[in-house]
């Protein structure tokens, strides 16, 4: 990953200068997400037949209700920042952030049909009372999660704990969190930029809340689920795997799905610190 060196609002990278905040850097995030958009379509998804234990395995996995409803939360959630957003580019990749993730929850429906997966019955949520926050926090979830689900993905590839047909239909979804994350933190960061005084310190508020809210909302899970997950998670599909060396895997993952985008946006940064950090305290 390229490191950024800052001084105000200006960072360096790969050599090149640009104004976080700037014309040119709104320009560059959202043509990013505008530009690599992939046309898939969900319907027209060829699901391959599945060995009886290969079927077992997916619809064994306990999480397809949280799945959905977290696609169906964050589609909602981005829309409405859509619809409250006066900048016309802004608008436009927002609104496709939050289309892409409407499709990832077609795709799991269509899976979930497919394959017989029983799932309950969901409530839609409410529209959210503040666009701005609803969709920093969405942004800051989906960063956390992804990070790990890079590595999760790799291993499932891996591992053969699904086939290499189901594995490539779900391809794409993974890259697209990819883009929304390097979309989302470029996006905070020139949000914060344009404003001044309580504005920013509003935005700075934000950040550190959403950030709280979400670590926090993991770390009941984790323990909720088992203290040591990343091992269980190993060994659910087929692997006796030590944290350092899932976290690793995850910060390489991360790494890899970034490195086609332009080099001058900022890359998420939180995550891949702490598991740095992580790495050099745990055991090898």
């Amino acid at each position: 990953m390229t490191e950024a060196t800052a001084r105000d609002d200006d960072i360096t990278l790969s050599g090149e200068a640009i104004r976080i905040g700037s014309e040119a850097h709104k320009r560059l995030f959202c043509r990013m997400l505008l530009d690599t958009y992939d046309p898939y379509r969900p319907a027209v998804i060829a699901w391959p037949a599945l060995a009886p234990d290969a079927l077992a395995r997916l619809t064994g996995l306990p999480f397809w209700d949280v799945a959905l409803a977290t696609e169906e939360s964050a589609g909602r959630r981005m829309q409405a920042l859509a619809d409250a957003t006066d900048d016309p580019l802004i608008r436009e990749a927002v609104a496709l952030n939050a289309f892409e993730e409407r499709r990832h929850k077609e795709v799991l429906g269509h899976m979930i049909r497919f394959y017989g997966i029983p799932v309950e019955d969901e409530t839609p949520p409410p529209p959210p009372g503040d666009p701005q926050w609803a969709f920093m926090r969405t942004g800051y979830g989906e960063c956390f999660d992804s990070f790990f689900a890079f590595g999760l993905f790799a291993l499932a590839r891996q591992s053969g704990f699904f086939p290499a047909p189901l594995v490539e239909v779900f391809e794409p979804i993974i890259q697209e969190e990819a883009r929304h994350n390097l979309f989302f933190v470029n996006w905070v960061a020139y949000m914060r930029a344009k404003e001044h005084g309580l504005a920013r310190w509003r935005i700075d508020a934000q950040r550190l809340k959403a950030l709280a809210v979400q670590a926090w909302d993991r770390l009941a899970a984790a323990k909720r689920a088992d203290k040591n997950f990343t091992r269980t998670g190993g060994e659910a599909i087929g692997l006796d795997l030590k944290p350092r060396d899932f976290l690793t895997l995850c910060i390489a993952e991360n790494e890899r799905r970034l490195a086609p985008y332009d080099a001058r946006l900022l890359r998420p940064r939180i995550m891949p610190g702490a598991a740095r950090i992580l790495c050099r305290m745990l055991p090898g």
